[in-house]
């Protein structure tokens, strides 16, 4: 029986990708293991492996298709001579079922945000690809009934929430009538879709009122934006899914994370002077120094290391707990074209010098290539992100959650500084730490950080 191929969920947040390349042409033998496509996600390109064996009888979404719903069929794999439209949807996919107008009088429908994501893609299959999509005819759009809950991509889901769209009045133009990003883009510049008042509010009335807390005020749209410029005095750039990601992500950060800055100045001498000296000490290796360390591959150690003797401070907040972790992942921020990307040495404290070294270097080029795989940039427990190279002074970063800490690294200059009554002259750094005030409080932000400037100052304990 013929096999479909589904786009994969490459991490448990993944909900589309891109359909960058496919490495097989429709014909040709399929064995389980061969790479048959690339998709690309917001921060990398992976790719897709056959499970099963066959030919690639058809392929259903070319490549350079962007934003394809995870679940949906991408391909088919048939034996010789099988029919590949037998396989025209996943066997365990089921179309959204319209509840019978009764039931919905007596039960209010669930809120967008209680819906399960998860049906919801697994539904997509059967309704985007049905037996006259496989044989190559358009599918008409399915009609939504009274009490039918609209048929909707998740962020299309959460776009009206935040816009106060009812979805049910929101025309469909993906397949078999989907409503994807650009319909709730449209009904929000039409305005002829907003949620009515609930019965609770109507009932309330004037008298009942309570003054309600201002609301925050919205972006300007992009058309009020471009107005404000002459026509011909800018290129338009449109951003692509990492820029969105970091843009939703970053703007989540601030408005959900109450932050909290402790900043400390840190003595570099005796850390240069080490490395220096571990530097000239690498043995060599096909020719090469077996390691190279930098001051911020010293200074993921220090921070690592300052998290195991603080273990309060290496923490996750949740609204029902706190999540303690029991080894120190540190995340390191990596400019790559289009944004960043955040690499993690798990369980950094345990490793060497020269093992962290050496992972971040790898994973620096392979970021630079977007080859990293999702594991290799998804969860940590805090984050470094060093300007210090382009002679930054010192910043402030944005916690990126679930981490409760990241520290911001600035640049190593010579300073005056007072020792023993004396004016002397030392290689001083700045660094900032930013913290998640629900989680690491401001004693302990210090505490972290006075132990982390212990290990720079004396860099010989990282040794031990």
């Amino acid at each position: 029986m013929p096999t479909n191929i589904l786009m994969p969920a490459l991490s448990p947040t993944m909900e589309k990708g891109n359909l960058a390349k496919w490495l097989k042409k429709e014909g040709d033998a399929i064995k389980s293991g061969d790479v048959i496509a690339e998709i690309e996600t917001d921060k990398a390109t992976m790719e897709v492996e056959a499970v099963d064996e066959g030919i690639l009888a058809r392929i259903v979404v070319p490549e350079g298709t962007a934003d394809v719903a995870v679940n949906e069929i991408i391909g088919v794999i048939a034996a010789e001579g099988e029919d590949a439209s037998a396989a025209s949807a996943p066997a365990k996919a089921e179309a959204p079922k319209a509840e019978a107008p009764k039931a919905e009088a007596a039960k209010p429908a669930a809120a967008p945000e209680q819906a399960n994501p998860k049906a919801t893609a697994a539904a997509a299959p059967a309704s985007g690809y049905g037996g006259s999509v496989a044989g190559g005819g358009q599918a008409a759009p399915v009609a939504k009934s009274e009490g039918q809950r609209p048929f909707a991509s998740p962020l299309a889901r959460r776009l009206a929430k935040e816009a106060g769209l009812d979805l049910s009045k929101v025309q469909g133009s993906g397949p078999h009538g989907r409503i994807v990003e650009k319909d709730v883009e449209a009904a929000k510049k039409g305005g002829g879709a907003k949620a009515a008042p609930t019965a609770a509010s109507a009932a309330s009335g004037p008298a009942a009122a309570k003054p309600a807390a201002a609301p925050l005020a919205a972006a300007p749209s992009d058309d009020a934006v471009k107005k404000l410029f002459a026509p011909d005095s800018y290129e338009e750039v449109p951003h692509d899914g990492m820029r969105k990601t970091i843009a939703r992500r970053l703007l989540e950060a601030k408005q959900t994370v109450p932050h909290f800055y402790v900043t400390v100045d840190c003595e570099l001498d005796a850390l240069l002077k080490l490395r220096s000296e571990l530097n000239a000490a690498a043995p060599e290796k096909d020719g090469k120094p077996a390691y190279k360390l930098s001051v911020n591959d010293m200074v993921i150690k220090a921070l690592a290391l300052a998290l195991k003797a603080v273990p309060d401070a290496n923490v996750s907040w949740t609204e029902n707990a706190m999540l303690k972790h029991k080894h120190a992942d540190v995340g390191v921020a990596v400019s790559i074209p289009g944004g960043l990307i955040t690499p993690i040495i798990r369980d950094a404290c345990h490793k060497t010098l020269s093992q962290i070294s050496n992972e971040m270097k790898d994973y620096a080029a392979r970021a630079k290539a977007r080859k990293l795989k999702p594991e290799e940039y998804q969860g940590g427990t805090t984050a470094v992100s060093n300007l210090g190279m382009f002679g930054v002074k010192d910043f402030a970063a944005i916690v990126n959650p679930p981490h409760a800490t990241i520290l911001a690294v600035g640049a190593g200059e010579q300073r005056a500084v007072v020792k023993g009554g004396q004016l002397a002259v030392a290689t001083v750094m700045s660094v900032t730490l930013s913290t998640d005030h629900r989680a690491v409080d401001g004693a302990l932000g210090a505490e972290l950080l006075a132990a982390f400037k212990g290990y720079i100052e004396k860099p010989m304990a990282m040794l031990v």
